[in-house]
């Protein structure tokens, strides 16, 4: 039996050390993948974190926003700080929750949904006043979720423990076999992978990015790429598993 994905080539756009999951996900499915970082993710040196650090002791409630913040943020905790026992953990998704309990946090409350909205709207963050709050996060991440959390009375602080940059990559390889038809598909998690993408790929690249279905696993980023002037942009389920189902999807009803 032909598998849903045989024939499609998709290019993977995710940092290099967080591709393999998506990769193998829609190899599975039958397709091809082009992996072709747009984003590169570099810890924040710990001698920086100190501060960061020392009021995750006292917090009463500890928010991790990504499984990049999971990743640097507890390899940083257990370098030099500490979690008390007494401390809520919370994690923005499902995903992030794993990459925590990954790490050996067992008890970790997270949403069914993947953004800070739907962190927001648990019970558990409803009556915050007076409480003390760390956001773990990459540099100039949103502001949403503390500011919501201020204007519920928390104290909210940032622990910032990884920096977002656009890799140094030559594109011409990956212009080349998509010129010639080899790219089906595009993947993108966050609107700044996809300006990355757009600048490393140059003026060759823009109809082909326009041209080409993109899939995005949050409804924002669906929204920047339609801005961008996409042609067809797909809004997916979260996470790998909802990448993989949205590319079935279309390409079951778009052969």
């Amino acid at each position: 039996m032909t598998q849903p994905l045989t024939g499609r080539t998709v290019l993977v756009t995710r940092p290099l050390q967080q591709a393999a999951g998506l990769t193998q996900a829609i190899r599975s499915a039958g397709g091809a993948t082009f992996e072709f970082p747009a984003l590169d993710i570099e810890a924040v040196p710990e001698d920086e974190l100190s501060v960061p650090l020392a009021q995750l002791a006292d917090a009463d409630i500890v928010i991790f926003i990504s499984p990049n913040a999971a990743q640097f943020g507890m390899a940083a905790i257990r370098a030099r700080g500490r979690l008390s026992s007494s401390t809520g953990i919370f994690a923005v998704g499902p995903g992030t929750a794993r990459a925590l309990q990954a790490q050996g946090l067992s008890q970790v409350i997270a949403p069914r949904g993947q953004d800070s909205e739907a962190l927001l709207a648990l019970p558990q963050l409803e009556d915050v006043a007076g409480r003390r709050v760390v956001i773990v996060r990459g540099v100039g991440g949103r502001a949403l979720l503390a500011d919501a959390l201020r204007e519920r009375g928390a104290d909210v602080r940032f622990m910032e423990c990884y920096r977002r940059m656009r890799p140094q990559a030559d594109a011409s390889p990956l212009l080349t076999h998509w010129q010639g038809g080899g790219i089906d598909a595009v993947t993108i998690t966050s609107a700044e992978a996809l300006h990355n993408l757009s600048v490393l790929l140059g003026e060759a690249g823009t109809p082909l990015l326009a041209a080409t279905p993109l899939f995005a696993p949050h409804e924002k980023i669906a929204e920047a790429a339609r801005r961008f002037g996409i042609a067809h942009v797909i809004a997916t389920p979260g996470g790998d598993a909802g990448l993989v189902e949205g590319l079935i999807d279309w390409f079951r009803n778009n052969p």
